[in-house]
């Protein structure tokens, strides 16, 4: 049975991760809500018996018990209190990392018409309130004990007190309940609207440079403007929901207090109950108040956490990009020579006498597009031989991005497949085919840290990334940072250029070390000269390895095998660059103008 990623599960999920410590805090709660139900019957029971009648001993004796019964219920507070934020700073957490998860998994879909900033607000504003349902939880049943504590006790110094307190305080949460219902769908919206602020604050930040550049501050300014005064607007209305329940709350539970403390000042002149009693039942009126209001909280908690976890629900269930895939690398024919060695080091570039026994199989990587048709492109028929250098030239972006959604399995194709070394990119998990065929796009981010960090954050675990480094030209950018390789490059790499960033993220391309790799346009910014060091430099960091060059760039095309044009959604021709640029005039106008 699947994991249940409706609203009513992440709850359920929240609260259930935590049971140990919501149980613990519970108890410990209802501890000190019992012990501070006693503290005005011991009062009252201090008042009949040591102080109405004087008695030293007794009054000693009682003095202690209630000492006692504070240091319990002090301890109750602070310890439940502990397991109860603990439960509910581990439950976000692990909302968080589900939220992570299913952004970042191989399927993808999550993102699907959801800005950045509206993610970034799920896993963390909403993950905090349903997490923090845990703690909202153990209270509320600390104030459910406190109430009956409260009650029993009111029943033991008169019946009709008691009645009336365990008659009106189901009433009161009922009540609770049903004034949290708009609460609910205004919380849900304030959400809503602070994400959506979230998402365009972040692509303003994104693109600051190029806002500059345009000189579109003000407009801007005035988009954020408006985004940002409808968020607040949103806010003003959960927050006037929110005063309104927790003031009519207030004001009921005014209203019932008033009405147990009349009918038992009515008992007293009645002669029903004595003056120690009479002091315990003003000390219990004074004392619900608190539970009450606790459980009216509670009321409030909860449905912020629905709101909040429906969200955290929409994107956990986000259909995938694609479906399907259970085979594993090691199942690929030819993939014995790339994980033999636990890298993915082709057999036939191993030597030596460390060379694996499995030398002889063929070389992994061999790419194949069967008759694929998605969107402009039309029964593209290809084969990239493992170990090939190819150049790919398409004359409409669209199709190029296309054709890179296809292969990067970021969609299925409509029309036909795409193979890897005989096997159908569906029938491959996701997670396999991406830890053999890497596809690096033309607006890859870079991420906050040093530059080494960033060459190397999908390298395998030992590898030199110096080859890389050196094939993408990167350590002329690391002459120009403080602390060269160690240097920091900022947020998406902001202290960079566009063509040092292109760069830097070709080396992290290069350094992965796929079996094979798809390369669009990495280098547009870069001038003529770095562009040529570069193309040889891919050509002899991947030396036996299938390479994809999706570009229109004379010197890189220059250092590969072959180069297939797409034009028109289809394979139009194929040839050595030399040839094509001599012989069709299509190619030579992509390429050269």
């Amino acid at each position: 049975m699947g994991v249940d990623t409706s609203g009513r599960g992440v709850i359920r999920r929240a609260v259930a991760g935590q049971r140990r410590d919501v149980v613990v805090g519970s108890l410990l709660g209802a501890a000190h809500q019992t012990g501070e139900a006693l503290v005005p019957v011991l009062i009252g029971l201090i008042v009949d018996r040591a102080v109405v009648r004087p008695d030293g001993g007794a009054l000693a004796l009682w003095l202690v018990v209630l000492a006692v019964v504070y240091a319990m219920l002090s301890y109750g507070f602070r310890f439940g209190a502990r397991a109860g934020e603990r439960a509910a700073e581990q439950a976000a957490h692990r909302l968080r990392l589900d939220v992570v998860r299913r952004v970042l998994a191989p399927h993808g879909g999550a993102e699907a018409g959801r800005p950045p900033g509206a993610l970034v607000n799920v896993a963390t504003e909403d993950a905090r309130r349903v997490g923090a349902l845990d703690m909202a939880l153990t209270l509320g049943i600390a104030a459910v004990v406190g109430v009956v504590a409260g009650a029993v006790l009111l029943l033991r110094a008169s019946v009709p007190l008691g009645l009336l307190v365990l008659v009106g305080a189901p009433v009161l949460m009922a009540l609770g309940h049903y004034l949290a219902r708009p609460l609910e769908h205004r919380s849900e919206a304030e959400q809503e609207r602070a994400a959506h602020a979230s998402g365009v604050a972040a692509d303003l930040v994104a693109g600051v440079r190029v806002l500059k550049g345009l000189r579109a501050e003000r407009a801007a300014v005035a988009r954020y403007r408006a985004t940002s005064q409808a968020s607040r607007e949103a806010n003003v209305r959960a927050a006037r929901a929110a005063a309104l329940q927790t003031g009519l709350m207030l004001t009921l539970t005014g209203a019932f207090i008033a009405l147990v403390a009349l009918v038992g000042g009515r008992l007293v002149l009645s002669g029903s109950i004595g003056l120690g009693a009479l002091v315990s039942a003003v000390g219990l009126a004074l004392f619900l108040p608190g539970p009450i209001a606790v459980l009216a909280w509670v009321g409030a908690e909860l449905a912020k956490a629905r709101a909040s976890a429906a969200r955290i629900a929409d994107v956990l269930a986000a259909p995938g990009e694609t479906t399907g895939g259970t085979v594993e690398p090691d199942a690929v024919p030819g993939a014995a020579a790339r994980t033999a060695s636990g890298t993915d080091t082709p057999a036939s570039a191993a030597t030596g006498p460390d060379a694996p026994t499995t030398a002889a199989t063929p070389t992994p990587g061999e790419l194949r597009l069967h008759r694929l048709g998605h969107g402009g492109l039309d029964g593209i028929d290809l084969t990239v031989r493992a170990g090939e250098h190819l150049g790919i030239v398409v004359t409409d972006t669209a199709d190029a991005a296309t054709l890179l959604r296809c292969l990067a399995r970021r969609c299925d194709p409509d029309r036909g497949r795409i193979e890897l070394d005989g096997t159908p990119f569906t029938e491959l998990a996701p997670a396999a085919l991406r830890s053999t065929l890497l596809v690096a796009e033309h607006d890859a981010q870079l991420f906050d840290g040093t530059l080494l960090d960033n060459v190397t954050a999908a390298a395998p675990a030992g590898a030199d990334p110096h080859p890389a480094m050196d094939a993408a030209a990167v350590d002329e950018v690391a002459a120009t940072l403080p602390g060269g390789t160690a240097g920091r490059i900022g947020e998406r790499g902001s202290s960079l250029s566009g063509g040092q960033r292109q760069r830097v993220a070709l080396a992290r391309a290069l350094a992965a070390d796929r079996s094979v790799l798809v390369v669009h346009d990495p280098t547009t910014a870069v001038d003529a000269a770095t562009e040529a060091r570069i193309a040889t430099g891919i050509r002899r960091a991947r030396t036996g390895r299938t390479t994809v060059l999706v570009t229109s760039s004379p010197a890189l095309l220059a250092a590969t095998d072959r180069v297939v044009l797409i034009d028109g959604g289809t394979v139009a021709a194929e040839a050595p660059h030399e040839d094509l640029v001599r012989d069709h005039p299509v190619y030579r106008s992509a390429v050269l103008t």
